[in-house]
């Protein structure tokens, strides 16, 4: 059994640094810079994601995430980053999320990147980073994603990062409060592209 478990004893507090990019757990510190990069980038972000909740911005709202993270960490179901650029900006997030052990060792991955960091190959390298450690540390054999046909930017992420297209889901994830057909694609070890 314990080669289908994991102890966090192995990553207490995963660091992950590459391309500039600094990736590390969120913490209830960085309250004001989340908040104000998710609502300079609403526009930007509210077709992609799932409805925002009308607290969503706020602190109480995020400490609420926070224990939510530690807790799916805690309990290996999930990995959650905060992306951060080289002046310590940070730039957005990344979760490596829906752990599966067994005979599965898989993941999910989904990301979120601010307005003003699009279009930069950010995302790109920050997948490749947590894509890495996803295989190396947490011992995944299989990294998942979806998005929606009309993002191409993420499309484009998942592309250069080498996941590879398996599928198409219709209806598959409730965002921007209606169900929406995705696009399923799947990264192996040896398709990770650097």
């Amino acid at each position: 059994m314990a080669l289908f478990s994991l102890s966090r004893a192995i990553f207490p507090e995963p660091l992950l640094r590459g391309y500039g990019l600094m990736l590390r757990l969120p913490r209830a510190d960085d309250f004001e810079a989340w908040a104000r990069l998710r609502e300079a980038s609403r526009t930007h972000l509210e077709p992609w994601e799932p409805l925002w909740p009308e607290d969503d911005l706020t602190r109480p709202a995020f400490r609420r995430r926070i224990r939510r993270y530690a807790s799916e960490f805690a309990g290996d179901q999930s990995v959650p980053f905060f992306i951060f650029g080289e002046r310590g900006e940070l730039m957005g997030g990344l979760t490596i999320a829906n752990i599966r052990r067994g005979v599965a060792q898989s993941a999910t991955i989904g990301y979120w990147i601010g307005s003003p960091f699009t279009g930069k190959g950010h995302m790109t390298n920050a997948v490749r980073l947590a894509c890495r450690f996803g295989f190396d540390q947490v011992r995944l054999h299989r990294i998942e994603a979806a998005c929606i046909p009309e993002n191409e930017a993420s499309r484009r992420v998942l592309e250069k990062a080498g996941f590879r297209r398996e599928g198409y889901a219709r209806e598959y994830l409730c965002i921007a409060g209606r169900w929406q057909d995705h696009l399923l694609h799947a990264l192996l070890p040896e398709d990770l592209k650097s």
